[in-house]
C-alpha cells in the first residue's frame, strides 16, 4: 500500500501540493484526476523520487521511501512521451532497465532474454523485439514503454497521462489492455489523467486533485453521482454549479449542483410549481451523435449545460436568444457549502 501523509511541495511562492493525504491500496487500479496545474505530475514525481517533498512522508507498506534515491524505490514510471531510446530496438529498450539498473543489474543473458520476452508478450508485442522503435506505431511504442517498466517487477506502477498521445480508437483499446495487464500482475497502478471519462473508466477508485489537495476519493460511480464539493463536481464535467438564489423554490442556500441530464426545460412561466426552477437564455446547441448538449446563460452570467439523449429526447425545440425556465426535481440537487 502506498501512503502519502501531509505531503507538501512548493516552487518559490507557488504551492504545488498542500498537505496531501493519499492512499493507493494494494492490487488496485487508482485514477488520479486533475486539471492542468493541479499538481498531479508533481505528486507522481515525488512518489518516484525525482523530487523530494518539502514536508510530509511517503511510504510503501509502512516503510518510508521519501529521501531514498529513485532507483531504490522499486517503482515503475511510464512517461507521457514514452521516453524510449530511439537508437535501440524494442527488445533492447525493454531490457535496458534489467541490464543497467544500479541495484542488482541482471548479467545473465538467458535471464534477460526470458524476462524481456515475457514482458513483451504481456503487452501484446511478442515477435516485435527486433524492430526499431521508430518503425512501430504510437500505440506500440506506448506498450514498449509499459513493458520496459513492468520487466523490472516494480511494487507500484505510475502512469503519467499514458493515453494522451494516442488517437481516440487506440486510447479506448489501450484502456482495456492496461486494466487486463494490471489484473494479471496483481500490482497497483496509479494513472494520472486530466480526462474525467478516462479516470472513471480506468479506476477501481478515483481521487480528485484540485489546488494541490485531494478533494475526494471513491468508487467511480459514487464520485460521479455524489460529488462532495464543488471542486469534485466540476471535475466530473457533468454538473451545473450555480447559486441557489437564482432559483424559485426550496433549494437551500449557497452553491448547489444539478447534473446536466437532470434538468428539463419549459417556456417562461410554465415550469411545474413543485419543481425548483430558474430563468436562463438559450445560447446554442451541440450535436454529439447519440446526445445533444444545449447551452444556457443564467441571469447572473453562469453558463449552464443540459444534455439530451436522442434515443429518448425530452427537450422542446429551442430558439437562440429566447429565455426559458430550467427546472429539476428537488432530490436532484446537491448542496455545497460556500459560493458557487
Amino acid at each position: 500500500m502506498l501512503t502519502l501523509n501531509r505531503v507538501s511541495r512548493r516552487y518559490g511562492e507557488t504551492i504545488a501540493l498542500d498537505g496531501v493525504d493519499f492512499v493507493v491500496p494494494e492490487n488496485t487500479y487508482m485514477s488520479l484526476l486533475g486539471a492542468s496545474g493541479s499538481g498531479k505530475t508533481t505528486l507522481l514525481r515525488l512518489i518516484a523520487g525525482f523530487e523530494e517533498p518539502d514536508q510530509g512522508e511517503i511510504s510503501i507498506n509502512g516503510a518510508r521511501i521519501d529521501g531514498q534515491p529513485s532507483h531504490l524505490r522499486d517503482i515503475g514510471f511510464v512517461f507521457q512521451n514514452f521516453a524510449l531510446f530511439p537508437h535501440l530496438t524494442v527488445f533492447e529498450n525493454v531490457a535496458f532497465g534489467l541490464r543497467h539498473r544500479v541495484n542488482a543489474p541482471v548479467k545473465n543473458e538467458k535471464e534477460i532474454k526470458e524476462r524481456t520476452d515475457n514482458a513483451l508478450e504481456l503487452v501484446g508485442l511478442e515477435g516485435f523485439g527486433h524492430r526499431a522503435v521508430s518503425a512501430i506505431s504510437g500505440g506500440q511504442r506506448q506498450r514498449v514503454a509499459l513493458a520496459r517498466t513492468l520487466v523490472t517487477e516494480p511494487r507500484i506502477v505510475l502512469l503519467d497521462e499514458p493515453l494522451g498521445a494516442l488517437d481516440a480508437n487506440l486510447r479506448s483499446r489501450m484502456c482495456d489492455e492496461l486494466k487486463a495487464i494490471r489484473e494479471r500482475l496483481k500490482v497497483s497502478f496509479l494513472h494520472v489523467t486530466g480526462s474525467e471519462t478516462e479516470a472513471l473508466m480506468m479506476g477501481d477508485k478515483v481521487a480528485v486533485l484540485a489546488d494541490g489537495k485531494i478533494v475526494q476519493t471513491g468508487a467511480p460511480d459514487t464520485l460521479f453521482a455524489e460529488p462532495l464539493n464543488a471542486a469534485s463536481a466540476r471535475h466530473m464535467n457533468a454538473w451545473n454549479i450555480f447559486d441557489a438564489s437564482l432559483c424559485a423554490g426550496p433549494v437551500g442556500q449557497g452553491a448547489i449542483a444539478v447534473r446536466f441530464d437532470q434538468i428539463d426545460i419549459s417556456a417562461t412561466g410554465q415550469a411545474p410549481e413543485t419543481r425548483p426552477h430558474l430563468k436562463a437564455k438559450y445560447l446554442t446547441g451541440e450535436f454529439n451523435g447519440p446526445t445533444a448538449l444545449s447551452f444556457f446563460r443564467a441571469e447572473d452570467g453562469t453558463l449552464l449545460q443540459i444534455i439530451d439523449h436522442l434515443s429518448q429526447p425530452r427537450l422542446p425545440d429551442l430558439v437562440e436568444g429566447e429565455s426559458y425556465d430550467l427546472h429539476f426535481a428537488p432530490d436532484a440537487v446537491r448542496q455545497f457549502h460556500g459560493a458557487a
